[in-house]
């Protein structure tokens, strides 16, 4: 991936032609902030204690200590962001693995299952379709703006799914699992869409 590419909508590259309406989704508003929402207390993990796996059902696909992690393939994007409180941000720029270079750190050619649960510390879930992962639409991301992700936006790894609204970008990630059919997450199961396309606002369950 061209590390210099403008991004936005997934990790493809922005047409020069786009405007910033054309990047904003309807219901949304543009902020040069970064907002901190969140449920419940901030985990505060020490990169010496995080590890991420990689699963599938009670099988441990893959496993990788901070170090390990770190010395993957890295990849920078540039992509707009949209969270389903309504604001936007544009061109935040992310560092982390591509999901597709983690399926080939664990040795597979292609995702076992067509769907995942990220599961994150502080008891936090989402569920996302494999197709939203794969082809460079979903990365886990370990710096952003070129430095270490803080805790309060979800350090020291986030899962990172700019195309769908960032609750699906799940803070504080450390477990990939596969799974046959579409389960719902934390978020899910409180009422939030199962998909969550900021473009066609499918922000609430029924949307």
């Amino acid at each position: 991936m061209d590390e210099e590419a403008h991004i936005s909508r997934g990790f493809r590259s922005k047409r020069h032609e786009q405007t910033t309406k054309d990047r904003v989704p309807p219901g949304q508003y543009v902020t040069t902030e970064f907002p901190i929402l969140s449920a419940g207390p901030t985990p505060q993990t020490k990169v010496a204690n995080w590890n991420f796996a990689l699963q599938l059902g009670g099988s441990l696909l893959g496993r990788w200590s901070w170090a390990e992690f770190e010395a993957l393939p890295q990849t920078a994007v540039k992509t707009d962001i949209h969270c389903v409180t309504k604001w936007s941000k544009l061109d935040t720029t992310w560092q982390g693995v591509t999901f597709d270079d983690l399926l080939k750190a664990a040795g597979l050619s292609e995702p076992p299952e067509p769907y995942v649960m990220a599961h994150c510390d502080g008891g936090y879930s989402t569920n996302v379709p494999v197709a939203d992962l794969v082809g460079g639409k979903g990365m886990i991301v370990t710096r952003y703006d070129g430095l270490p992700i803080l805790p309060a936006h979800g350090g020291p790894a986030r899962l990172l799914v700019p195309h769908l609204y960032l609750w699906k970008s799940a803070k504080w990630v450390r477990r990939i699992r596969f799974m046959p059919k579409n389960e719902r997450g934390f978020w899910e199961s409180l009422g939030y869409h199962n998909y969550g396309d900021p473009w066609k606002e499918q922000r609430y369950d029924g949307d």
